[in-house]
């Protein structure tokens, strides 16, 4: 088996999101802690509002991998929301997620097949859908809420807890197994990584790319299906402006996870960790008493940073 001839240190950025996490985190302990940061209440809120994120980060660790982005995630979310919601309210349970699925799964396609067999950048396909999606939900909402009122949709996509450990954290950590086995231990993960790596490589090698890039966007789509209705369940209602900002998030979780922005290498944990990063500092500042505007400049710096470092990798 080939080793890195370089010592852990030498390959830094490779930790750089768990030595973060651990240092913000004892930080944001130290100077917060009267404010409650430590309460078990604030950390399951934390847990919470990472959750959403991290679930759609895992999906794009497959899309980035792949050497593809994907910018839409959040407009599917809050696009799924919605029809999840009005199908839900007409057709009970099961009609919605299926609904709310399907839904993923096609814009996810359309993703897909114009990335990958028209050859359209999916940097452009992706930013067109995001524009699609928020336009279409707004129009099919009235831009007016949509109530979810099924009690078994709000305890299963958001607000249930099973003993003290909340629903949405169960999902990041079934969907996160499955993603991480999937991205490492499957014949589907290592073609990805070899269309991301080198596209032409890998097509001499036997690998279909363009099925391969098909695929990871389709995850995507469906994953971000699944953060929109797990925004519903939580928020007890269907909004399109769900989701909006969130694909910033998810990306910058990834490539500070230790996925590459450039394709060929990915990690699902980190992409978690990334997640819980991001999570913990919206905390701290929110708990820091900082205004929304200047939180947005630190998610803006962190941003950077992320894209520094992928770039470095």
């Amino acid at each position: 088996m080939a080793t890195s001839s370089k010592p852990w240190y030498g390959n830094w950025r490779d930790y750089v999101v768990y030595i973060g996490f651990v240092v913000i985190f004892i930080v944001f302990a130290i100077l917060l802690h009267d404010r409650g940061f430590l309460s078990p209440n604030n950390l399951l809120n934390v847990l919470r509002q990472t959750a959403i994120i991290a679930i759609m980060a895992m999906a794009m660790s497959f899309v980035l991998s792949a050497g593809e982005i994907d910018l839409s995630v959040g407009a599917i979310a809050g696009l799924t929301s919605v029809v999840a919601g009005m199908v839900l309210m007409q057709y009970g349970l099961v009609f919605g997620i299926v609904a709310g699925l399907c839904l993923g799964l096609v814009v996810g396609a359309i993703n897909g097949a114009l990335t990958a067999y028209l050859n359209i950048p999916s940097f452009l396909v992706t930013l067109g859908m995001m524009g699609i999606a928020r336009g279409v939900g707004m129009w099919v909402s009235g831009t007016s809420p949509v109530p979810v009122i099924d009690d078994t949709f709000i305890y299963a996509f958001g607000s249930g807890n099973i003993g003290l450990i909340p629903v949405l954290v169960i999902w990041v950590a079934v969907l996160g197994t499955i993603a991480h086995l999937a991205i490492r231990k499957t014949p589907f993960g290592r073609k990805v990584m070899a269309a991301g790596g080198n596209p032409v490589a890998a097509l001499y090698s036997g690998v279909n790319v363009k099925r391969v890039k098909f695929q990871v966007l389709m995850i995507t789509g469906v994953a971000a299906a699944i953060a929109g209705m797990l925004y519903a369940g939580r928020l007890q209602s269907g909004r399109f402006q769900l989701g909006e900002g969130d694909e910033l998030s998810v990306i910058a979780a990834v490539v500070l996870g230790g996925t590459s922005l450039f394709g060929g290498r990915g990690t699902v944990v980190g992409s978690i960790v990334g997640a819980l990063l991001i999570g913990i500092i919206n905390n701290g500042l929110i708990l820091g008493g900082l205004e929304y505007s200047q939180q947005l400049i630190a998610r803006g710096m962190l941003i950077i940073l992320a894209v520094a470092i992928g770039r470095g990798r």
